[in-house]
């Protein structure tokens, strides 16, 4: 290696271990960025959804048209409208049958819903895990490949009888590439990990107070209906 060499040389003449670990690197920075830019399209369209819905339900609208309308889009729903979805469907069916018993049909109503909250909770939670990894990991297997690096170096020196810094320094900066780029990996993900964690747990205090309210709704719905 000569004295002038560039970042790409570098990258080419490492050891083939340190080529090994950057290239596992790049891999996961690709793949974190792919799950950053796919699950924040996937939880802004949710919270778009959201504040329509609720300002559709809040409106005044029947319960029963809504729930029509709802319906007609089953394939296509999800979120908020999923809760209510499920909520609605679960009550009509309870009441249907069970009319003399508000407790049992609320106590169902409740778990329907519940249970719906939960699973688009995770949906949205999806390779959320990964990028937490990403961001956890990246910066021990770029700091392996920095240490295996720079023992290669100096195991190299070791074989020449007149050593100088020109002779060692290209052989530690192949190494410490392989540092910058855990980090370069590890950054992003960390950091869209809390951003993109924050915002479910935002739209989960969404789906659960709506919940609640809904449930509060078919209540009183159902003590009316046994009166």
């Amino acid at each position: 290696m000569n004295a002038d060499i560039n970042f790409i040389d570098l990258i080419l003449e490492a050891s083939f271990l340190v080529q090994l670990v950057m290239l596992t690197l790049v891999g996961m920075s690709i793949a974190s960025w792919a799950m950053i830019i796919n699950r924040s399209k996937i939880i802004s369209t949710a919270y778009s959804q959201t504040q329509t819905f609720e300002d559709k339900f809040w409106s005044g609208k029947d319960l029963g048209k809504l729930y029509q309308e709802v319906k007609a889009r089953k394939e296509n729903i999800s979120g908020i409208e999923e809760i209510f979805y499920a909520g609605f469907s679960e009550f009509a069916r309870l009441r249907r049958t069970n009319v003399e018993s508000p407790d049992f049909i609320m106590e169902g109503t409740g778990r329907a819903m519940r249970v719906a909250v939960a699973r688009e909770v995770d949906d949205l939670e999806t390779n959320l895990p990964f990028l937490a990894t990403v961001g956890s990991i990246s910066p021990y297997i770029g700091l392996f490949g920095t240490v295996w690096g720079i023992m290669h170096a100096f195991i190299a020196l070791g074989q020449v009888k007149q050593a100088t810094l020109a002779m060692v320094a290209p052989g530690i900066a192949e190494a410490l590439i392989a540092t910058a780029m855990g980090l370069f990996a590890a950054i992003p993900a960390v950091m869209f990990y809390n951003r993109l964690s924050n915002r479910v747990g935002k739209l989960e205090h969404s789906y659960a107070t709506f919940s609640e309210e809904f449930h509060a709704i078919l209540h009183r719905q159902a003590m009316s209906d046994k009166a």
